[in-house]
């Protein structure tokens, strides 16, 4: 698969897991070891798993939409920077219901097969600009570089 390949089959699983919430078309696109990691869980996911977490964010976020900034690719891994955009319309993953529009910045890693399976995908979301946007307290950095 061709890295260009490679990179439109990322785009086509954002959209239609993030985007659409197909996510019985997405599961497919995932391999029989796929694993989802992110800042968001405290352990990793498996297809399903994952599925069922889009699915409960996009309830919660019904205007969710997932816009590509940028996507690399190179070997097997493909590099993606989005942002995720829309209103928390009810309470999820310890964060209360928000009439804010909410712009949430992620990087996601993702593994591929040759044969185009999704392996891995490895995720960071900004989630001090998050708790921010919130009127949460953060940290500053140097508060969150000490033991």
């Amino acid at each position: 698969m061709s890295l260009e390949e490679m990179k439109k089959r990322v785009r086509q699983h954002v959209d239609l897991s993030w985007n659409r919430g197909h996510l019985a078309l997405a599961e497919q696109m995932h391999g029989p070891d796929f694993i989802y990691k992110s800042s968001f869980n405290d352990r990793p996911l498996s297809s399903s798993a994952f599925s069922r977490m889009v699915q409960e964010i996009r309830h919660a976020m019904p205007d969710l939409e997932v816009v590509i900034e940028e996507c690399v690719a190179e070997g097997d891994k493909v590099v993606t920077w989005s942002t995720l955009i829309g209103t928390l319309a009810s309470p999820a993953m310890g964060y209360p219901a928000s009439d804010k529009v909410l712009s949430i910045s992620a990087m996601a890693f993702w593994t591929l097969t040759p044969h185009g399976s999704i392996r891995e995908i490895c995720t960071m979301f900004d989630m001090e600009s998050f708790r921010a946007q919130f009127g949460l307290t953060t940290r500053s950095v140097t508060e969150k570089a000490q033991p």
